[in-house]
């Protein structure tokens, strides 16, 4: 399972979860089942919240120590869709190899390098917790580094 940091986040910006809520425009039970991992927090949330903070998403996803990147704060469905794509291709994984990694099927991929979805966080995590890619690069936030240690 994915593992994130937004309740400390929240914490040490002296915030509380209604807080954070209002900034979502969602219910505070709804932000409370993100925060503790009850529900999976909507990708497009993670962005707004990293877009707050002024943090990475590889911040938040835990993957970085320490939250150094300089960011681009728009997330370009299309750029999306092209890194996915190109990552894809550069670990040689066809759209169908990449869909049975994730347990879903190949339309999806398909959907996402084309620029139509924006890719969901189990999904996201899953492919930067194995291949230590960037989220963030691959959401097209920043153009270095693509990987992190």
């Amino acid at each position: 399972m994915y593992k994130i940091k937004l309740k400390e986040i929240r914490i040490n910006n002296n915030l509380l979860q209604k807080d954070l809520a209002k900034v979502l425009n969602i219910s505070e039970i709804s932000y409370t089942h993100y925060e503790s991992e009850y529900y999976l927090i909507p990708t497009k949330y993670l962005i707004i919240l990293a877009d707050y903070f002024k943090v990475s998403i590889d911040y938040i996803f835990e993957f970085v120590k320490q939250n150094n990147y300089s960011l681009n704060l728009n997330v370009d469905l299309k750029m999306a869709g092209k890194r996915l794509k190109e990552f894809r291709k550069e670990h040689k994984l066809t759209q169908e190899k990449l869909a049975l990694l994730l347990n879903t099927n190949r339309s999806v991929i398909a959907n996402y390098e084309r620029g139509r979805n924006l890719i969901s966080t189990p999904f996201l995590y899953t492919i930067c917790d194995k291949y230590k890619v960037s989220a963030d690069y691959l959401l097209g936030r920043i153009g270095y580094p693509k990987y992190y240690n």
